[in-house]
């Protein structure tokens, strides 16, 4: 299969909030634009399911100019080469050479994952794979649903699952009562999160919330039937048809650190005008700092007006990003993951899903490549995105360098490629 070339002035990978905000300003700039991402619509996890047509926030920037936007969903980027300024790309039926001028990287985040005894039962889901699938058509009503973990996310899940008929049983936080008072109490200096976290009270009007809570085991013969919940220092069995778990986010750095973006601490390093360390390489969104829907817009558009010429129009949003700038290291503190978590796995609790490897296999090894040589964890189809930041939090491992693909390929993908690069 031929690949079909393309080139654009800007190039936009991730059409969640970050690459829409981008694709705008760009278009508006007068600069061919491209926007690729691997869902079948745009609009990211955040506006899942959201249309150009509804009367919301989504829906404006979601109704993209056209003339200036070619949108490609269902694609996604397994190989790029900064040299070249080349992306390469698949869909279920084609392959794309993608040439940029310059790149804007908005490549958002995905849901840190815990392990714990029965975490791999089904109807153990990720708290956002759970709203994502109800999104889709998932009959949730009148299902008993125990949502567990840490963050903001759980309380907009929850909210979603409770509004379209489900029994959310509990909202269980990890985060103590405390800090959970401290995080609040620093959200005074921003208004609109405020009014969220009003709104989001009144849609849970009447489901409990636990701090210092957290899912120790899961039960079942075959099937999810019930979870053991640690619950201020006591331990409670809770009935259920569904565990929703997510242990706040991950950024999705892996193209970037194909491309050779410098990266600290897990997120990718820019400037004030959102350019990463390679030139022409713009990142904006979560992968720079988990900082909300609002940052992600902002950073989107500065990163737009940047690769377009037009730095100096940024100052405005600049401030405006600058005073949500606080947000991310608040979230961060407030929902660090509690020590108590490295200890639920047994010897037999899988770690890595895609291979099969439990956690006691990995205990001797002193590092993610030892484990990788002699169990194959982090080898699979998810290539470490799932057991990755799990192993972190569980032993320290630092990842290793990403290599191609970073996504699976098809053969004759990866083959073109290979003609093409003389890889």
């Amino acid at each position: 299969m031929a690949a079909e070339k393309k080139c654009f002035d800007v190039l936009i990978v991730g059409g969640g909030p970050a690459g829409l905000a981008a694709a705008h300003r760009s278009a508006r700039a007068g600069a061919s634009t491209g926007i690729v991402d691997d869902n079948p619509a745009l609009g990211g996890q955040i506006w899942r399911g959201e249309t150009p047509h509804n009367k919301s926030e989504a829906a404006k920037w979601l109704n993209l100019p056209r003339t200036h936007v070619e949108i490609l969903t269902g694609t996604h980027v397994f190989h790029a080469d900064a040299r070249s300024r080349t992306l390469f790309a698949e869909s279920r039926l084609a392959n794309f050479e993608l040439h940029y001028n310059h790149l804007i990287l908005a490549t958002g985040a995905r849901e840190r994952f815990l392990p714990f005894p029965g975490w791999t039962l089904p109807n153990v889901m990720a708290a956002g794979g759970l709203q994502a699938m109800a999104k889709s058509g998932l009959a949730i009503r009148g299902k008993r649903i125990v949502v567990a973990g840490t963050g903001p996310l759980l309380l907009a899940v929850a909210a979603y699952l409770a509004k379209h008929g489900a029994n959310v049983t509990m909202i269980c936080e990890q985060a103590s009562f405390t800090r959970l008072v401290r995080f609040g109490l620093g959200l005074a200096a921003q208004p609109s999160k405020i009014v969220q976290a009003l709104g989001l009270r009144r849609d849970l009007a009447g489901v409990p919330f636990s701090a210092n809570t957290w899912p120790m085991k899961a039960k079942g013969n075959g099937v999810l039937q019930s979870v053991v919940l640690s619950r201020n220092g006591h331990t409670q069995e809770l009935a259920c048809d569904y565990l929703a778990c997510g242990f706040h986010l991950v950024p999705n750095i892996e193209l970037l650190a194909l491309l050779g973006c410098n990266i600290r601490n897990g997120f990718v390093e820019v400037d004030e005008f959102q350019k990463t360390s390679v030139e022409n390489v713009y990142c904006a969104g979560e992968p720079t700092a988990i900082g909300g829907l609002e940052s992600s817009l902002l950073e989107g558009e500065i990163a737009a007006l940047s690769a377009t010429g037009l730095q100096d129009a940024t100052g405005a949003l600049r401030h405006k990003r600058g005073k949500l700038s606080s947000f991310a290291t608040r979230l961060e503190t407030a929902f660090t993951i509690r020590p108590d978590l490295r200890t639920l796995c047994e010897a037999d609790t899988i770690v890595c899903r895609c291979e099969d490897v439990v956690h006691g296999r990995l205990t001797p090894h002193p590092s993610w490549r030892a484990a990788k040589l002699h169990t194959r964890c982090g080898m699979g189809p998810c290539q470490g995105r799932v057991c990755g930041p799990a192993t972190e939090f569980l032993f320290g491992w630092q990842p290793d360098s990403v290599r191609p693909p970073i996504y699976p390929a098809r053969f004759e993908s990866l083959a073109f490629v290979e003609h093409e690069l003389g890889a």
